[in-house]
């Protein structure tokens, strides 16, 4: 057997970062070893800080965050009540653990516009500009570059966005799990707000997850490092979510395994 080698795909929690809406920057606070002296005192009765190893204790955090915070993994409940013709869409505690650990392919959208459609076509000549062809359960990853831009407030209207039909395109092949590297598996949410501004169309306000009411997908959203994969399939995925009892959404700390 050769070597693995494990990419990390995701980014880190950190407050204070303006790559979210105001609402959904995360706040952390840090309880230091000082801190945490101070509370062992209250577990430990009689304890002083001078029994402690230097004095210090335990360092904890204490953290504010939405489900869709940081690197996550959308469950159909996220989209819609409702998915594969009305039956109860799935949380996040109730996605199929198989769904999350599945063989890998990289669609390279880099030369997309920010806020352009990833069209069924695109997907299609991509598909055979590396030679592949999807199978169920394959886990897709499209990568726009938008990574770079995380931390700053331009992350937000970064990166090209899937389509209703490219999503769809990909879901009835059997896909169950797709990943992006921009804030949103749609389009930047202000490129959907202009195009609904000018036609008065609702359908163009989030199509690619709407599209998980026709059948049921999981997305991941912000993720980061695609390009150290270094191929476009022929490595693994594995990305299980943290269960949170019947929530939209859940962070997961997506990692690609490559055999070398």
């Amino acid at each position: 057997m050769g070597k693995k080698r494990f990419v990390d795909l995701s980014i880190s929690i950190e407050a204070d970062l303006p790559s979210d809406p105001p609402m959904m920057i995360p706040k952390i606070d840090y309880l230091t070893h000082e801190m945490g002296a101070e509370q062992m005192k209250l577990f430990f009765p009689g304890v002083e800080k001078k029994d402690l190893p230097g004095g210090l204790g335990w360092a904890v955090e204490q953290i504010t965050l939405y489900t869709h915070t940081g690197t996550h993994l959308d469950a159909p409940y996220h989209y819609h009540p409702t998915m594969d013709n009305g039956k109860k869409a799935l949380t996040i505690d109730e996605i199929p653990l198989e769904w999350c650990f599945n063989d890998g392919v990289l669609l390279d959208f880099r030369h997309k516009a920010d806020g352009e459609r990833i069209t069924v076509e695109d997907v299609e000549n991509e598909l055979e500009r590396i030679g592949y062809e999807i199978k169920p359960l394959d886990i897709v990853l499209v990568w726009t570059g938008a990574d770079a831009a995380w931390g700053t407030e331009q992350y937000l209207v970064k990166g090209a966005g899937m389509s209703r039909e490219s999503t769809l395109f990909l879901t009835k092949k059997g896909v169950k799990v797709v990943g992006i590297d921009t804030w949103s598996w749609d389009r930047p949410l202000p490129f959907q707000a202009a195009d609904f501004q000018q036609s008065g169309d609702a359908k163009v306000i989030w199509e690619a997850h709407f599209a998980g009411i026709d059948i049921g997908y999981c997305h991941m959203e912000k993720m980061a490092n695609l390009s150290a994969i270094g191929r476009p399939h022929g490595f693994s995925v594995c990305c299980f979510p943290v269960k949170i009892k019947g929530a939209s959404a859940g962070w997961t700390r997506p990692v690609a395994i490559v055999e070398e």
